[in-house]
């Protein structure tokens, strides 16, 4: 059926149903498009196209949802790999249907921004009519809202299958959506589409409950005893008394079957105790805090008299590291130690650094993307005396030219069109009395640079509009991947301004020159999940050693959410790992050429290595050298492992 003729007979249906005629759609569709009519005032006949939001409004609410964000990810990556080559679209928005991540074929990108299936997209059901992430913030189902099913006719060719994510308290926290530009007509072709969705939906949602439950004992539960092992069907949260602070959806409809209510209504099992729900006191839930014989350990709910497979994780503990540290890295801050690792050029910039904690200079931190500069800039303002006071960011790179400097310097009321009748502090005025944080500041546009070397020199700052300047008291930490000093020669940068700035410099080094891998990854790794920490295999190690890490340390934490995500195992084997750190170190060894002499060290390198059966520990035994050397030279020369080692 043409376009045109389908959307006037669609836009004809919707005139029907909302003059009072009965219609064969779905219940739940039926009730979005009253909703539509009656409470959002939407006019059937009206069609309107989608909505992207502008880029600060999106970074406010991907910031809202970061700690999801990371931990939905690689859910999300994975989710795509499945579902990319039918010809879906990967939407995860917020709990106001904003889409916060997208994912989707570069090549159809124009078409897919005009049908809203973009990153920013606004998908609420009251601005958009019905459609899958409206009706899914509206009634917390899974569902396929497919083709005409759409209210805004604009939406017809569009099938949508979605799922919610709750957060531990059971608030509706992002909504994961697979939507298709084409699809069979029939609306049963999405049932599979709808099973998967809703597969990651409960595992980036469980993955989120035991992230945030880091301080609280998880139990487990599963009906299915094949699977007791693996299986996270039930989670829940509880505290040291035994109350219940959290669960995953699936928990939550146990409870409302438990307590013969719906699904919304089981949040009142939050705050209760467990021995409400179960035959088992909280010390009665130790004896199952052991991961053998699982499929052995039975609990029964208290009215249902359901039984259910039993797994109890303990809390978190804090650990305490009994190698002495040498003296002089004693004297580190607490804050600092967690920076300063086991790199030795990172301790010593670090002890000259703690000299200066509590001066007023200015420090400049030097590193690529993802090295861990706001983390140290913390550090340093969390180990002086303003503690107490406020720790500003302000990214550069991502405020908007025209915002930037009523952002950063404050306005006074009615100063410009659009201005607050109360005025603005500013982000400098706020960091008054503690520090402010300036990222990327090789990015802030040269107007700006003299109205903040003018701050640096005075410690005063004139609002926007203002006649009176403000006294400001705060430390200045900067922080840079580019060259400061050759954007200055270049005229980009101005000198004086990165001579005020540079009072101390860092450079942090990016993740491959590091020779601390190891400790960062046990470091990480102890502060996710419950429980005994888990540890990472040495196979494992030695891909993550091999990998160039061009995201840093923050590609690695990603990563190691994945893995310890997906583990079965208290120990994260290569199997565990996503596939992006086997996709860049390659599947291929260089082939010497010829005589030149970096093609025999190739060819000696690959020799020593196929002699201790590419064990890289191994090798780097029999050549005496340390194995973070032994991946630099494997690095510099293009070797890397073959398959059968991956």
């Amino acid at each position: 059926m043409p376009i045109l003729s389908a959307q006037s007979e669609h836009i004809g249906e919707l005139v029907r149903v909302a003059e009072g005629h009965a219609t064969a759609r779905d219940e739940l569709i039926v009730a979005s498009w009253r909703r539509c009519i009656s409470s959002h005032r939407l006019d059937p006949t009206v069609m309107r196209p989608a909505v992207i939001v502008e880029d600060r409004e999106l970074r406010e609410h991907r910031d809202a949802m970061e700690e999801l964000l990371r931990t939905a990810r690689f859910g999300v990556e994975a989710l795509y790999r499945q579902v990319a080559g039918l010809g879906y679209v990967l939407l995860l928005t917020d709990s106001q249907g904003i889409t916060v991540d997208y994912i989707g074929d570069e090549a159809t990108t124009d078409y897919l921004r005009e049908a809203g299936l973009y990153l920013g997209a606004d998908w609420n059901e009251a601005r958009a009519g019905t459609n899958g992430v409206g009706a899914c913030i509206a009634t917390g189902e899974a569902l396929t809202v497919h083709q005409t099913d759409h209210f805004d006719a604009t939406h017809i060719p569009l099938s949508c299958t979605v799922a919610p994510i709750f957060d531990p308290a059971g608030n509706l926290s992002a909504v994961l959506d697979i939507s298709a530009l084409q699809s069979p007509r029939e609306k049963s072709s999405q049932f599979l589409a709808l099973q998967i969705v809703k597969s990651f939906a409960h595992r980036i949602e469980t993955a989120n409950l035991i992230r945030a439950s880091s301080r609280s004992w998880i139990v487990k539960l599963t009906s299915n005893q094949a699977l007791a092992q693996v299986d996270t069907e039930y989670v829940l949260a509880l505290d040291s008394s035994g109350r219940i602070t959290g669960f995953n959806q699936h928990a939550r409809g146990l409870f409302a079957e438990e307590m013969g209510t719906n699904w919304r209504g089981a949040t009142r099992a939050l705050g209760r105790p467990v021995s409400d729900f179960f035959d088992c006191e909280i010390d009665g839930l130790t004896r199952f805090a052991t991961t053998s014989a699982i499929e052995r350990n039975v609990i029964r709910l208290s009215t249902t008299g359901r039984s259910l497979f039993i797994q109890v994780v303990p809390p978190a503990t804090i650990r305490v590291r009994h190698t002495p540290a040498p003296a002089e890295e004693c004297k580190l801050p607490a804050p600092l130690k967690a920076v300063a690792g086991e790199e030795p050029s990172v301790q010593r910039n670090l002890r000259k650094l703690s000299r200066l904690i509590n001066t007023n200079m200015s420090i400049l931190v030097q590193g690529e993307t993802g090295t861990g500069k706001e983390f140290l800039a913390k550090a340093i303002h969390q180990s002086s005396a303003r503690a107490q006071g406020p720790f500003i960011p302000v990214n550069c790179a991502a405020l908007p030219d025209s915002l930037i400097e009523s952002e950063l310097f404050g306005y006074e009321s009615h100063s410009f069109t659009g201005a607050s009748t109360k005025g603005k502090k500013g982000l400098i005025r706020e960091a008054h009395g503690g520090t402010l944080f300036l990222d990327e500041i090789g990015d802030m546009p040269l107007t700006l640079q003299t109205r903040l070397l003018r701050v640096l020199a005075e410690r005063e700052v004139m609002p926007v509009g203002g006649s009176r300047p403000v006294p400001v008291d705060m430390r200045v930490i900067a922080a840079t991947h580019q060259d400061l000093l050759s954007l200055a020669r270049r005229g980009r940068f101005r000198e004086d301004l990165y001579f005020r700035l540079n009072g101390a410099m860092i450079a942090l080094p990016p993740l491959r020159e590091r020779s601390d891998l190891a400790w960062i990854v046990a470091r990480l790794l102890e502060r996710r999940g419950t429980g005994k920490p888990k540890t990472l295999s040495m196979e494992a190690l030695e891909v993550l050693a091999a990998y160039d890490w061009p995201g840093n340390i923050r590609e690695l934490m990603n990563v190691l959410d994945f893995a310890h995500a997906v583990a079965a195992d208290p120990c994260i084997g290569m199997d565990d790992l996503p596939e992006q750190v086997f996709r860049k170190i390659g599947l291929h060894t260089v082939k010497p050429s010829g005589n030149d002499p970096v093609d025999r060290e190739i060819g000696q390198l690959q020799e020593e290595l196929r002699r201790a059966n590419w064990n890289i520990s191994a090798a780097a035994r029999q050549m005496g050298v340390d194995r973070t050397t032994l991946h630099r030279r494997m690095r510099r020369l293009g070797v890397v492992l073959p398959p059968r080692i991956l």
